[in-house]
This record gives structure tokens, sequence and C-alpha cells, in this order.
């Protein structure tokens, strides 16, 4: 083969290759993110869950607010699964309803904080000057206030209304930690190009705030609402278990486990399946978490990947 066949079979070769593959961030983060087994394996449980909390009312014949007067206080059976309680209400029934509305106010609660936390951050770190010091010390002051106890003083004010005003009460002093951290992050996006090729075709501060800044901290944001979730289901929990947070007739899973706390160890089935309920859909959203953040801090300088046999496999 002469040197021009050579080169014109090289050229030929080129042409017909196939084009490498471009992966969006997203992809990437995905792809991090399944290669993680506890993460998988929490995302799993978490969605198990919430599957459970759903369906499972609807598979017992019985209603969280239903008594059985001819047993009380008796162990699990084909008729109450988890037993009942001294009562006659069925555990199963109620350790269902408590897990939903203790997923129901975590999910809430924590994708509140998180929004209230991104858009006040956002706006005390693009527009600085007289807004950054008045959001932040408003900031600082609701961080040295006790929030436990204001919410345990508070919140038999809404005793009778509905739960959501547990909700933002909960939420309200959440989000201030996550609110710094925006904010740090907005004074160094302001300075960049985007932001400013922006300001100077005239867009809205505001349509800046939520259309440039806000989708740019997108991980911040998204590991910050997966983390709250877990930890607003354990202040909620805690409200519940001392009496502060949601009131009877409804139940969560701190107030089924106050009830049963004296009898774990007597009359275990009114303790431990709230309680074990309780830990695996924490640790879940704990180990979700903590692999959303590996994994897209993993990401965070790769806007595209070319895909090889490697990434492949």
């Amino acid at each position: 083969m002469t040197a021009e066949e050579l080169v014109l079979a090289q050229e030929e070769s080129a042409m017909t290759a196939p084009e490498p593959v471009t992966l969006g961030r997203g992809r990437i983060v995905l792809r991090r993110f399944l290669r993680r087994k506890l993460a998988v394996a929490g995302l799993v449980i978490l969605v198990l869950m919430f599957a459970l909390a759903f369906i499972g009312p609807y598979l017992s014949s019985w209603n969280y607010k239903d008594q059985d007067y001819n047993n009380f206080l008796t162990g699990p059976s084909a008729t109450h699964w988890f037993g009942t309680t001294q009562i006659g209400s069925d555990v199963y029934a109620q350790t269902m309803r408590g897990l939903q509305k203790s997923l129901i106010i975590g999910l809430l609660a924590a994708v509140l904080s998180t929004g209230v936390a991104g858009i006040v951050g956002a706006t005390a770190g693009y527009f600085g000057g007289w807004t950054d010091r008045v959001l932040m010390w408003f900031v600082d002051l609701l961080l040295v206030l006790p929030s436990f106890l204001i919410l345990a003083i508070t919140s038999p004010l809404f005793h009778g209304r509905t739960w959501l005003l547990f909700v933002i009460l909960l939420a309200a002093f959440n989000w201030m930690v996550t609110a710094r951290m925006v904010r740090g992050l907005a004074r160094s996006l302001r300075e960049r190009e985007f932001v400013t090729a922006a300001e100077v075709m005239g867009v809205h501060p505001l349509r800046i705030i939520t259309l440039h800044l806000l989708p740019n901290m997108a991980s911040l944001l998204i590991i910050d609402a997966t983390l709250n979730v877990g930890g607003t289901i354990i202040a909620e929990t805690s409200l519940s278990y001392f009496g502060f947070g949601v009131q009877p007739p409804d139940v969560s899973l701190g107030t089924i486990i106050a009830d049963g706390t004296d009898s774990a160890l007597n009359y275990p089935w009114l303790f431990y399946p709230a309680g074990v309920l309780l830990i695996l859909t924490v640790m879940a959203v704990a180990f979700v978490g903590d692999g959303l953040r590996d994994a897209m801090d993993d990401a965070a300088g790769t806007a595209s990947s070319t895909s090889t046999p490697g990434d492949a496999a």
C-alpha cells in the first residue's frame, strides 16, 4: 500500500468512526450515584417506605381509629398483624398511619425550608449591601433562638387546627444554615459572565435570581432537601414524643413510640414496629443524601463526559 493509499484509508476510517457520546451532568450524577451500593439500598428502602405508608393501610380491614372490644392488648395474630393496644386499636393500622404522617411532614417541611433558604440566601448574596445585612441579621437572630423550646411552646396554640401549621413551624427553624451557604455561592456567582450579560440585557433581578443563580445551586439545594427530610422526621418524632407535635386522634411515629415506651419490654409489639420503621427511614434518607452529595461532588467540575468502554461497563 502506497503512502497516498494509506492516508486515504485513515481519512475514510476517521469519517466512518462513531462520534463520542456526550453525557449531560444529570446522567453523570445518576451513573455515579448508582455505583454507591448504600445509596441505592437507601433509595430502595425509602421507596418501599413510601409504598408501605400509602398502600399498607388498604391491605388491612382495620382503620387507625377503629377499636376491637374483643381484643385488648393482644399480640400479633391473623386478625391483628401487629397486635392491639390497651384500648383495642390495631397497631398495624396505627403504624401505617404514623409512617404516612411522619413522611409527609418530613418531606413538606424539608422542601419548604430548603426553598426559603434558597430564596433568602440568593437574594442576600446577589443584592449585597443593606439587603444582605438585614437578611443575615435576621438569620443570625433565628440561629441563636432555642428552636425546640419555641416549637414546644407555640405548637399547643395550634391544637385542633390543620397539621400543616405544624409543618410551617418545623420549616421555620430549619433553613438558616443553608441560607448562609447559599449566600456565599450567590456572591461568587453574581460575578460570572452569564449574570453580567443578563444585567446588561436589562433582566429583572428576581428573574436573575430564579433563572440563573438558583439553578446553578441545584446540587446544594437537592442535597440539603434530601438530608432535611431525615432531620425533620426526627424533629417531628421528638416533638410528638413529648406531646407537642401531632395530636390525638391522629398519630405519627413519635406518638406511637411515646405510647409504647413503657411497654417496650412487656408488650414489644406496641413499640418496636414504629421504632424499626423510624430507624430504617432515617437511615435510608441519610444514605441517599450521602450518595447524592458524593455523586454531585465528583461531577462538580464536569459539564459533559465522553463515554468509553470502561464507563459503559
